[in-house]
């Protein structure tokens, strides 16, 4: 029989947390109780205003096509979001609306990416980083965030991988799956080390970037001269608690823009109008909803990290940023996903293997600790007791 796939498909990686989420499904559906710490959405319902305005937006008539780059009133809303935010200027013509803000990932990628290019990705990281760049045939150059170095940048490292083929240098801060954020002195030596080369561009992944704990949000966009060469990829289904919504956004140099938008016009056409309103409003309204989920994430932060180093065999490190622990399991004995399958099967709480965010994730675990604090400590207790059995 014909292969009815192009080769390009066998490159293709995943995200596992969708694997595993389908797996528990299955097993709820046998009758078996599963705890939740393996997806990445906050477990908050999206905010009554932010529904209400959907629900408007429908019976007034944004039920069809919108222009590709999105709703003008919300890239001006997004702009004056980012330039209050990041301090620095930003043209609603330099915003690319999108139906999540893994969209726009792809866009800029695909937009700057040719086969052969070198690109730099955090390994750890968000898996579909080096899924998309072996997609598209360029060569994935991992930027190891070591437990030693408190999963940060090793500077020495990253200078000594940017070569005359490095096209792209991708960040995410606050990081998935760490919690770790990048520091002045790590987006200083980004800068720096771009500074002379107009022909890298930098995908900063900020999706996360209203739910720090520990400090305020940097944006690499905001040092001189980096607006230019930097694609700011954030949106609102962190933020917001609208995972199921997809809308995302990018801030795009214009050069680029024009190119990503052609590219949106031949894959989706455009992000949902009625969606788009409710952007506008998430923006423009009230932001007490994002203090207190804010809030209540602090407080499993301390629960989740304080119950697993109270686990034989287990390390914690204390994030600083999103909603994920990522756990050193390797006392264990135990392989990550070897780990992950028991503590699924034993003792009914799913949560990710460490490599499935790369090979330098091996001998840890990803939790995601956007789940009640009841549910965070029920699934401590089972922890404890399973990992006590072995």
């Amino acid at each position: 029989m014909t292969r009815m796939f192009a080769e390009r498909t066998l490159n293709l990686g995943t995200e596992e947390s969708f694997e595993v989420l389908a797996k528990t499904h299955e097993l709820e559906r046998q009758g078996k109780k599963i705890i939740h710490l393996e997806i990445g959405e906050p477990d908050f319902d999206t905010p009554k205003h932010i529904k209400e305005a959907a629900v408007r937006a429908l019976h007034a008539g944004y039920t069809h096509y919108v222009p590709a780059a999105g709703i003008y009133e919300l890239r001006e809303a997004i702009a004056e979001y980012i330039t209050k935010t990041r301090n620095v200027e930003v043209n609603p013509n330099e915003v690319i609306v999108t139906p999540g803000s893994k969209t726009a990932i792809f866009l800029a990628m695909l937009a700057c990416i040719n086969p052969g290019d070198e690109v730099l990705y955090p390994n750890p990281g968000y898996p579909i980083y080096e899924s998309i760049i072996r997609l598209l045939g360029a060569r994935p150059i991992p930027i190891p965030l070591m437990e030693s170095n408190n999963f940060r940048l090793d500077h020495e490292y990253f200078k000594e991988h940017i070569t005359r083929k490095t096209r792209m240098i991708i960040i995410n801060s606050p990081e998935n799956p760490t919690g770790e954020v990048l520091s002045d002195e790590d987006l200083k030596l980004i800068a720096d080390c771009t500074e002379k080369r107009d022909d890298v561009v930098v995908l900063s992944d900020e999706i996360y970037s209203r739910l720090i704990y520990d400090g305020e949000h940097k944006s690499i966009i905001s040092l001189p001269g980096m607006k230019e060469k930097t694609i700011l990829i954030d949106g609102f289904s962190k933020t917001y608690a609208m995972t199921g919504w997809r809308l995302g956004y990018g801030i795009v140099p214009k050069k680029l823009a024009e190119k990503m938008i052609k590219l949106a016009i031949n894959t989706y056409s455009c992000a949902c109008a009625f969606i788009q309103i409710a952007g506008i409003e998430a923006l423009k309204g009230p932001q007490k909803c994002v203090e207190e989920m804010l809030e209540e994430l602090r407080r499993r932060r301390e629960v989740i990290v304080e119950g697993l180093n109270n686990i034989k065999g287990i390390k914690c490190h204390k994030p600083k940023g999103a909603f994920y622990v990522f756990p050193n399991i390797k006392e264990t004995g135990m392989k990550s996903r070897e780990l992950a399958n028991y503590l699924l099967e034993e003792a009914g709480v799913a949560v990710l293997p460490g490599n499935s965010f790369g090979s330098y994730g091996e001998g840890y675990l990803r939790l995601s600790f956007a789940n009640s604090i009841e549910n965070i400590k029920e699934a401590l207790r089972r922890m404890k007791t399973a990992i006590e059995r072995l």
